[in-house]
């Protein structure tokens, strides 16, 4: 059985191992130090999902500062894709998000199509494309689910 919860001190390092060396953070490049950094960042929130001892995967979620409720990573291990964790590590978020602010974002690389197909499935939308922002040649496409605006009034 699938089980979500808060990152431990002993979950940050499989999570950055599984970062580093799978795609599309490979493209990108990013290192194994990169990605320590990233999950152990106090201003953010770090998930994990496990099957009794096996890690699954995790979420990073972005609930503070200018740009709140950004799903900034989502990374579900090789034997474990296909298997609905991913899908419910996104549901998870957008439960917590969705707790405090009526909007979930993430961006998706145009060279991943499976999580963009993913994504949509879920009822996420295309709202932006930022070219050449991680990649040489690709896009990062920013998508949002929504429950309405941030504010119900132009007050």
């Amino acid at each position: 059985m699938i089980e979500i919860h808060a990152m431990s001190p002993n979950d940050a390092p499989l999570c950055a191992t599984l970062m580093s060396t799978s795609e599309p953070w490979t493209l990108i490049g990013r290192t194994y130090d990169e990605s320590i950094a990233l999950v152990t960042d106090p201003s953010k929130e770090a998930w994990v999902a496990h099957d009794g001892d096996r890690f699954l995967g995790f979420i990073l979620l972005v609930l503070r500062g200018a740009f709140v409720g950004y799903i900034q990573i989502i990374a579900v291990s090789a034997e474990a894709r296909g298997t609905g964790v991913g899908s419910k590590l996104i549901e998870f978020a957008e439960r917590r998000i969705f707790s405090q602010f009526p909007n979930v974002f993430l961006c998706v690389s145009s060279f991943n199509p499976r999580a963009r197909a993913l994504y949509e499935r879920l009822g996420y939308q295309l709202v932006g494309e930022l070219k050449d922002y991680l990649v040489r040649g690709a896009s990062e496409f920013l998508m949002r689910k929504t429950t309405g605006p941030l504010r119900s009034s132009t007050d």
